[in-house]
């Protein structure tokens, strides 16, 4: 599996701030990165147990339905006290109108609820890439996973990130008690946990060389 300079990518995703984020990834490759809101490709229904089936499971349906390669991602927030949750339903807690004002007010209500004192938390993504199918057989799937470790704040703070950003204080990075929500999106982009699913994909050397 190799994508070479100039190729179409299918960046499978309906959500923007996903979608702009993984597009700024793939800028120096020479890849044509086209979301599937573009390509007016619906939406699988996330079946998966983990974020790794999840993600091979949006990157096959968006490469069989649009005949390019296709980059799935499948993140979301694991909080420790809450067992894990909201993980691979971290978009689904925001409802179907993605308001994750509501998701971020449940995760404070349900540790407050739980008296929890441990506020450690992860960004967990998994990025699978897609060949198309060809002579009738299934296209080829990778997946990369990757983490940032740091822990919740309240009230949310910040309006650079999306999703659970303004809630997440990274411990790495230097930036202090800045949320992914007030940090630079460049700097964020660097050594989030997406940068990190990202990073192992490069190494994989199925992306073209960078400028």
């Amino acid at each position: 599996m190799r994508l070479a300079r100039g190729s179409v990518l299918i960046v499978a995703s309906h959500n923007s701030g996903k979608v702009r984020e993984i597009k700024a990834l793939l800028g120096p490759h020479g890849i044509e990165p086209v979301g599937a809101a573009d390509l007016h490709l619906p939406e699988p229904e996330e079946t998966g147990d983990t974020f790794a089936a999840n993600a091979e499971l949006k990157a096959r349906a968006a490469a069989d339905a649009g005949r390019h390669p296709a980059l799935a991602d499948d993140s979301g927030l694991w909080v420790n006290a809450l067992n894990g949750d909201p993980g691979i339903y971290s978009a689904r807690w925001a409802g179907p109108t993605k308001d994750f004002s509501i998701a971020m007010a449940r995760v404070e209500r349900e540790l407050r609820e739980k008296k929890a004192d441990d506020l450690s938390a992860k960004f967990v993504c998994a990025l699978s890439i897609a060949m198309p199918p060809r002579d009738g057989k299934q296209g080829e799937v990778r997946t990369f996973e990757g983490e940032v470790h740091g822990r919740l704040t309240f009230p949310p703070r910040g309006t650079r990130g999306f999703g659970y950003d303004p809630i997440f204080i990274p411990n790495e990075g230097g930036f202090g008690d800045k949320t992914f929500g007030e940090i630079d999106p460049h700097a964020k982009n660097a050594m989030s946990h997406r940068a990190r699913a990202f990073e192992k994909l490069l190494h994989s050397g199925i992306l073209a060389e960078s400028y």
